[in-house]
């Protein structure tokens, strides 16, 4: 009963193990595990029973949460883009544009894959997607097996980390901090992820051009009417809007100075980007629409195609991050728009029918719940665990680690990657996220950092075999026997479970080199957070004293009255009520020693 009393915490973790490896769901081992351990808790007397009653209060809070009310719309937002038609559209265009090199059609897949998770945010719609249209063409046309799953798999997993990402929103939540700084956080690492994917294929296009040729000339499809290609016109028009975009990041804030009628010397960097980005789209959509119009055939067939494919989802990506970024709407506000912005693009397709939308309400209310009988059950577990002292043992654990914080994030990082291979981001999040938080927080870690971190690790989840989920939605879709394709009439073989596995392992390598970057340089995610500013009170309140008018009394009792006009001070400064709260601020700092 000593070894009990003592170690309740530790038994408690393990059971939570034992649990899970059992097989039980989840959120029900979580709830299981904190009403047993609460029991003997209770009774052993380490556990005081009036705790308890605070678990109530604490479900009614989840239910309040606003942060988390983010998450069904965004869900909802790329479940109905998955069945609109724009993933299809996407790779097709993008497909033929990159077709002609060697490793195109899979740089379009990396490329489509970065697109649908700054729209969609959720995995198993790009994997899905990206699997149906994409891997059929690219065994069409002789890409290796294994390489050929491993970027749809990988490139459908940024999905967690480019922004709107439904596990940074997870993370804002169990961390604390706000979603919109999580998002500014993880858009670098995102970016820098795609980069990576891509240079593989590069890599691999230069060094073993036989796993990744490119499609024959009968496949492509998309040329002018006299069998040109129609490149050097989108060049044209990419240089200029690129340009256009350069210049008015350049000039922001005269532009803001002649918008708002005020002097602005200095615009926020994230601000700018969004702004600029935003211009040249409008300008390249502009140039397509009147080239359209007119019929002046300034523009190829292709350059308008592109442009015209890629507006709506850039278009969607500036409503939902955009005005997060600006500040104009809150995560849980950008998502809601994201949602109406979906279901006018489905609308626009002719696809929004009441069945898929019926289809995608039942799919986000599915996950949704999922998502909140997790949290209700780690809330159940988290309570027991902290009065058990739980959270204790964990800090004297980790603290106690060689290294200080270069050790806690190398320990840290290595048990989050094997935990992966047995639990998703979820329950990653809601199970072993708040113990980790607070010994980051007394390390002197920033915690928006460390759940940038924390997110690109758990991003591995998706790709572990042989648990990884996107393996198990890109295995829903290969083909697993053999068949005759459609446009060659030759046959193809299928493409294996181990084929899968081993196209994933170097994206998994790719990934861990992300965290690696991070932790040695950590401005890549420390660049996309606003610079935090620091006032000295104790100035500005001098200031003001010094900027007021010697001659006022405050006890003269006709400054009380309503109307009355301090001299030296403007008629907005003689309201009541401003003059007694100044008056009541100024006698409680002439009160201090």
């Amino acid at each position: 009963m000593e070894f009990l009393t003592h170690n309740l915490a530790p038994i408690m973790f393990a059971g939570l193990m034992v649990f899970l490896i059992l097989g039980f769901p989840v959120a029900f081992s979580l709830g299981a595990c904190g009403m047993f351990f609460a029991f003997i808790g209770v009774e052993l007397g380490v556990l005081p029973e009036a705790l308890l009653q605070a678990l109530p209060l604490r479900i009614y809070g989840i239910m309040q949460n606003e942060t988390l009310l983010a998450i069904p719309f965004f869900t909802l937002m790329g479940l109905i883009l998955e069945r609109s038609g724009m993933a299809e559209d996407l790779l097709e265009t993008v497909g033929q544009l990159f077709g002609p090199v060697r490793g195109g059609v899979a740089l379009a897949v990396i490329f489509v894959g970065a697109l649908l998770a700054a729209t969609t945010g959720v995995v198993a719609a790009s994997v899905i997607s990206m699997g149906l249209i994409s891997l059929p063409i690219m065994m069409r046309y002789g890409y290796d097996r294994r390489i050929a799953s491993g970027v749809i798999a990988a490139s459908g997993t940024l999905a967690q980390i480019i922004p709107p990402s439904l596990v940074l929103i997870v993370l804002a939540d169990q961390l604390g901090r706000s979603v919109g700084d999580m998002y500014k956080g993880a858009f670098l690492p995102g970016l820098m992820l795609t980069g990576f994917y891509a240079l593989f294929i590069i890599a691999l296009a230069i060094f073993k051009p036989h796993l990744v040729p490119a499609l024959p000339p009968e496949a492509r499809t998309l040329r002018e009417a006299d069998g040109k290609s129609g490149m050097p016109s989108l060049l044209v028009l990419t240089v200029l809007c690129v340009g256009a975009s350069i210049f008015v990041g350049q000039h922001m804030a005269e532009l803001h100075t002649w918008w708002t009628g005020e002097a602005v010397d200095t615009v926020a960097l994230d601000e700018t980007i969004v702004v600029a980005m935003c211009f040249g789209v409008a300008l390249a959509f502009v140039a397509a629409s009147i080239n359209r119009l007119t019929h002046l055939n300034l523009l190829s067939k292709v350059a308008e195609r592109v442009t015209f494919v890629l507006i709506p989802p850039l278009l969607l990506i500036f409503l939902v991050l955009g005005t997060i970024f600006l500040g104009v709407a809150t995560p849980t506000e950008g998502g809601a728009m994201g949602a109406l912005g979906a279901m006018v693009m489905a609308m626009a397709r002719g696809r929004l029918n009441m069945a898929l939308l019926r289809q995608a309400l039942m799919s986000t209310t599915k996950l949704s719940c999922f998502v909140l009988f997790i949290l209700i059950g780690a809330t159940m577990f988290g309570l027991t665990f902290q009065g058990v002292d739980g959270p204790l043992w964990v800090e004297h654990l980790l603290t106690s680690l060689p290294g200080g914080q270069l050790g806690f994030l190398i320990v840290v990082n290595v048990m989050i990657f094997f935990l992966a291979f047995f639990l998703d981001f979820f329950e990653l999040s809601f199970i072993v996220v708040p113990l980790l938080a607070p010994v980051a927080e007394k390390l002197g870690i920033d915690l928006v950092w460390f759940g940038v971190l924390l997110a690109v690790n758990m991003q591995t989840s998706f790709m572990h075999p042989p648990f990884g989920f996107a393996l198990f939605f890109l295995r829903s879709v290969a083909p697993v026997k053999a068949y005759v394709d459609k446009v060659t009439k030759k046959m193809v073989e299928p493409v294996t479970t181990m084929q899968i596995y081993a196209g994933a392992v170097p994206f998994v390598g790719i990934q861990l080199l992300m965290v690696a970057l991070i932790i040695a340089f950590p401005g890549i995610v420390s660049s996309g957070l606003d610079e935090k500013v620091e006032y000295d009170l104790d100035k500005i309140r001098l200031e003001m004293e010094a900027s007021m008018p010697a001659e006022v009394d405050f006890d003269d009792p006709t400054l009380n009255m309503p109307g009355a006009e301090v001299p030296g001070a403007g008629a907005a400064d003689s309201n009541e009520d401003a003059l007694k709260a100044l008056q009541e601020s100024l006698e409680r700092d002439a009160a201090k020693p």
